[in-house]
C-alpha cells in the first residue's frame, strides 16, 4: 500500500468496534439456521446491513431458505469486490435431531444460544460460519463509516446452503438440494456478481485453491433372513459384507490421498453414513445395506477421473471377496477449483496477511475442506479464501471438531476484519486498469 491507502485502511481499522462485533456474532448464533432454513437469519442480516447503510436486502430462494446481500457503492471506475460467507449450520441444535450423531449429549456449544465468555462467543456456528460472516459485515461497515473514496463497489454476500449436506428429512422440505453451495449459486445467478471475491472461512491464510468432492452410494445385497433359521437356509448378511467393503475402502483412502496431495491440498475420503435393517428388531437381517462415501478431489482431478479411481478400488475389493454382491453410483460431483497465485486478489489477500503478521505469507498446506469458493470460481470469479485461526489454549473449552465450529475468539474476528478492510482498500480504491 502507498501512504494514502494505508491512511485510509487505518481510518477504517479505527472504526472497528469489538462490542458491536461481539453482539453481531451473538445475534447470528441466537437465530437457528440449519441448512435449508436460513430465511429468518438472512432477513435479520439484511436489516442489519440496511441499518449500516449497506443497501441490505433479503433474497428468497423458497419459503424457508434465502440469502442476505448488501452493497457499498464506489464511483464505478474500479473493480467490484464480493465479500462472501455462508450462514448455515451443519447440525440443528436439538437433542432430537443431533444426538447421538454429535455425541451422547448435546453440549452447550452445540446449541443455537450464544454465551459470551470474556473474549469468546460460544454457540452453534459461532466461529464457522457465523463469526466469519460477522467479520465481513464489520469490515464493510468500517469502510463505510470511514468514508473511504471507493472506485469499485464492495458487495456483501451472506449465503444459504453452504454446508456439504442435502436437505434434512423434515415435513416442510420442498427441495432436496438445499446445501452444496446452492445459495451461492443463486446469489450469483440473480446478479450479485463481481470482478473478484474473498470468501471468509476458517484458516488464517490466503488460500487460492480448494478440493472438490464426489459422493458415492454403495449398495451391498444379501438375503432377507431370520436368526432362528440362518443355520437352515442360505445366509448372506449384507451388513457384515458392507463392513468388509468399508474396511477395504478405509485401507485404500490413504494411498488415494498420497497420490493426489500437491499444491495446497491433501484430499481425503470418508464413510459418512450406513443404513440397513430395522431399528425395532435385531432378529432379521435385511436384503440390502447401503453406505455413503465422500471422496475429496484435487483441483487437478476431474470428477470422472475420481469416479474411475473409486470404481477400480471397488473392483479390487470385489476380486478379493467374490461372494460379495454390490452396486454403486456417484451421487454428487463438485469439481475442485483454483485461482492463479499471481492473480490480483490472491496478491492482495497475501499483502493483508503480511501487513498484520509482519512476515512473508505462509500458506496452510494439506487442506481437505471444501467451501463455496468452488462455486464462485465456477462462475468465473477469481477467489481467495481467508479466515480465522482456531481457538487457542486460553479458550473456555478444549479444541475439538465441534468447538472449532462453535467457539470464536473475538480478537481473531477483529484480526480477520482488519485483513478484509486492507483487501477492500487495496482493491476497490484502484481503477480497473491498475489491476487488470
Amino acid at each position: 500500500m502507498d501512504p494514502r491507502r494505508r491512511a485510509w485502511a487505518e481510518a477504517a481499522w479505527a472504526k472497528i468496534d469489538d462490542k458491536r462485533l461481539t453482539a453481531l456474532i451473538a445475534g447470528m448464533v441466537d437465530i437457528p439456521s440449519p441448512t435449508g432454513e436460513e430465511g429468518p437469519l438472512a432477513r435479520w442480516l439484511a436489516e442489519r446491513l440496511r441499518e449500516a447503510g449497506l443497501a441490505g436486502r433479503y433474497q428468497p430462494i423458497d419459503d424457508d431458505q434465502g440469502n442476505a446481500a448488501g452493497r457499498l457503492r464506489g464511483d464505478g471506475t474500479g473493480p467490484d469486490l464480493l465479500l462472501y460467507a455462508p450462514i448455515d449450520t451443519l447440525s440443528v441444535g436439538t437433542e432430537e435431531e443431533d444426538v447421538p450423531q454429535v455425541g451422547p449429549v448435546l453440549r452447550d456449544d452445540m446449541r443455537p444460544s450464544a454465551v459470551v465468555d470474556g473474549d469468546f462467543v460460544i454457540g452453534l456456528g459461532a466461529s464457522n460460519p457465523k463469526g466469519h460472516g460477522a467479520a465481513i459485515i464489520a469490515a464493510a461497515e468500517a469502510v463505510a463509516a470511514a468514508g473511504i473514496p471507493l472506485r469499485g463497489d464492495v458487495l456483501i454476500g451472506l449465503g444459504a446452503g453452504g454446508m456439504p449436506t442435502n436437505r434434512r428429512n423434515v415435513p416442510q422440505a420442498r427441495r432436496h438440494n438445499a446445501g452444496q453451495g446452492n445459495g451461492c449459486s443463486f446469489l450469483l445467478e440473480q446478479g450479485v456478481h463481481a470482478d473478484y471475491a474473498v470468501i471468509a472461512k476458517p484458516g488464517w491464510t490466503a488460500a487460492w485453491e480448494e478440493v472438490g468432492l464426489c459422493w458415492f452410494e454403495v449398495v451391498v445385497r444379501g438375503t432377507y433372513s431370520y436368526v432362528g433359521s440362518r443355520h437352515r437356509m442360505p445366509y448372506r448378511n449384507p451388513i457384515v459384507n458392507a463392513g468388509t467393503v468399508i474396511a477395504g475402502l478405509e485401507e485404500w483412502f490413504p494411498g488415494y490421498s498420497a497420490r493426489h496431495t500437491d499444491g495446497l491440498v491433501a484430499p481425503q475420503g470418508n464413510i459418512g453414513g450406513i443404513e440397513g435393517g430395522w431399528r425395532r428388531t435385531a432378529s432379521l437381517s435385511p436384503a440390502s445395506c447401503r453406505f455413503h462415501v465422500d471422496l475429496r478431489i484435487s483441483p487437478r482431478t476431474t470428477p470422472m477421473r475420481a469416479k474411475r479411481e473409486f470404481g477400480a478400488a471397488i473392483d479390487r475389493i470385489r476380486a478379493a471377496h467374490p461372494d460379495i454382491d454390490l452396486d454403486w453410483e456417484m451421487t454428487l460431483a463438485i469439481p475442485g477449483s483454483h485461482t492463479p497465485e499471481s492473480d490480483w486478489i490472491v496478491r492482495a489477500a497475501k499483502a493483508a496477511w503480511e501487513e498484520l503478521e509482519g512476515r512473508p505469507h505462509e500458506p496452510i498446506l494439506g487442506n481437505s475442506g471444501a467451501t463455496d469458493a468452488n462455486i464462485l470460481r465456477q462462475w468465473g470469479i477469481p477467489t481467495v479464501r481467508t479466515g480465522m485461526d482456531r481457538i487457542g489454549e486460553d479458550a473456555p473449552m478444549a479444541l475439538d471438531f465441534p468447538a472449532g465450529m462453535n467457539v470464536v475468539d473475538v480478537r481473531q474476528a477483529r484480526k480477520l476484519t482488519r485483513a478484509l478492510i486492507h483487501t477492500i482498500v487495496n482493491t476497490c480504491t484502484r481503477t480497473r486498469e491498475e489491476i487488470a
